[in-house]
């Protein structure tokens, strides 16, 4: 069963209508005994389980595709209030899932991004569970059961880790955590369905994505189960799809413009990154090899970046380098993606659009195929000629750091880090970072420092508070540094008091 119930609790996708005039009246009761503060906390209290797992893909530039592809679609919408906060993130599971959580935190399955075929099959999703977030209905949902679903939803971040190495412990948690009162609340949540499923279309349309990416999605899905009614797509099995389901949302498209919209860069590459972190390395290899020797791809650009990938991961470096020089090659003479026309090794010439991640993917993954190599030339040069284009790309500014720290210029690479850091507060890996400088410099105060703002930004309070009272007993007399972590000790301080206090 996987996390059957684990989903339809979090009411993703059932089948419903998506006729605006059949929807119910729910009201917004989610304002009387929850409010967003409270909800906000009780998804980064879920959240900090999920990142501990080691399921959890903390990939900056995963992050930031699906990021950006929804922020795309809720900046289009009407329906995401100004304070509404939405984090997108991605779990390292062939399955094909995805689900939202309180706080508008949203999780999707690599198996779900690769299993789309086109970038308006993966924001269909997405902005179905956008519209789970904006109208509330995980709110509504424990404001309606006053706070009784808190403890099982809680429990719900332990069944999708549980779920991922075995079926039947997360079967037990979700039983221990009142598995029968959440299926008895089904035709609540049908409720919910309709209506996301009226705005999620609507989400979709205003962002400019074809409106076919969700019939087809569901379609192929659906086929699939078909053929394989045991082992079916465990989106079919926690997202049930019906003929019915798919007819509306066919009849609400029915009379609309055709509209042909092509699949961005980034989606393309993005998706053959996580075909080459599937399986082991080896199969990897080979898969990408065969599709490119038989030609069986939509763009030989991403399928080729995916090779080298695959082949970083499998350690064939000097293969990578190889193919990394064919790939430029490749880009120097392709037409059809002019935002990376342009390219050259270690020298980007034109960037016709800014806002895409796929140059400083490539620059990434090519600095790191010349540091593998040790061309350490070759790799700064890539570094520093791609952050004056791309200055605030997470993966090349911690590779970047990485390179200098490799290289032994650890001041270097302290004063890049802190500059990073007045821009970006809320990036662990560079605090990780800093950390490791201020250990290779012997300042084990301002190392214990650094990486209690780790622990902090991963949710771990109260690792958080031990590293500052570390980093105080190696007090280097600074009386402005020893102030500092003193007052940051006591603000953590108050939030664990806080957890303490609602235990």
């Amino acid at each position: 069963m996987r996390i059957f119930c684990l989903i339809i609790a979090l009411s993703l996708l059932l089948p419903g209508k998506v006729i605006a005039h059949e929807l119910p009246d729910l009201g917004d009761i989610s304002q009387v005994t929850i409010t967003p503060y409270q909800e906000r906390q009780l998804g980064l209290k879920i959240m900090r389980q999920i990142r501990a797992d080691p399921s959890y893909m903390d990939d900056s530039e995963i992050a930031s595709y699906l990021s950006n592809l929804g922020h795309k679609l809720i900046s289009n919408s009407n329906e995401a209030s100004v304070d509404q906060l939405f984090e997108f993130f991605a779990i390292q599971d062939p399955a094909i899932n995805a689900f939202a959580l309180p706080g508008g935190f949203m999780g999707f399955n690599s198996g779900l991004i690769i299993a789309a075929q086109s970038e308006s099959e993966l924001a269909a999703v997405m902005s179905h569970e956008i519209a789970h977030v904006t109208q509330k209905h995980l709110a509504r949902m424990i404001a309606a059961q006053k706070y009784d679903w808190i403890k099982s939803i809680t429990a719900l971040a332990v069944a999708i880790i549980a779920a991922r190495s075995s079926p039947q412990a997360s079967q037990a948690v979700l039983v221990a955590s009142q598995a029968s009162m959440i299926q008895s609340k089904l035709d609540f949540t049908r409720n919910h369905e309709k209506e996301a499923d009226r705005i999620g279309l609507n989400i979709l349309l205003d962002a400019g994505f074809d409106p076919q990416g969700m019939t087809t999605f569901f379609e192929r899905l659906q086929k699939s189960g078909r053929f394989h009614e045991t082992g079916a797509p465990s989106y079919l099995r926690t997202h049930p799809i019906t003929y019915e389901r798919i007819a509306d949302i066919q009849n609400r498209i029915r009379d609309m413009p055709y509209r042909q919209v092509s699949d961005s860069i980034d989606f393309l590459l993005i998706r053959s990154k996580l075909r080459a972190l599937q399986g082991k390395p080896h199969d990897a290899v080979a898969q990408f090899k065969m599709r490119l020797e038989e030609r069986r791809y939509s763009n030989e650009i991403a399928e080729r970046y995916g090779y080298i990938q695959a082949l970083m991961r499998n350690k064939k470096f000097k293969q990578a380098n190889a193919e990394l020089t064919h790939l430029y090659q490749l880009l120097q003479q392709d037409s059809t993606t002019p935002e990376l026309r342009g390219h050259q090794l270690g020298a980007i010439i034109r960037i016709e659009s800014k806002n895409v991640i796929a140059g400083a993917m490539i620059e990434t993954l090519a600095a790191s195929v010349k540091l593998a190599n040790k061309e350490m030339d070759a790799a700064f040069k890539i570094y520093q000629s791609a952050l004056k284009i791309y200055p605030q790309h997470r993966a090349l500014t911690h590779g970047y750091a990485q390179a200098l720290i490799q290289k032994k210029q650890v001041n270097t690479a302290l004063e890049f880090l802190t500059r990073q850091l007045n821009l970006i507060q809320n990036d662990p890996k560079l605090y990780e970072l800093q950390a490791q400088c201020y250990s290779l410099l012997g300042n084990k105060m301002l190392e214990h420092r650094a990486q209690a703002e780790v622990y902090f930004l991963k949710g771990h309070y109260k690792a958080a508070a031990d590293q500052l009272k570390t980093a105080l007993q190696n007090d280097n007399g600074d009386f402005y540094q020893l102030s500092s972590l003193e007052a940051r000790l006591k603000q953590i301080q108050i939030l664990i008091d806080e957890e303490e206090k609602e235990k």
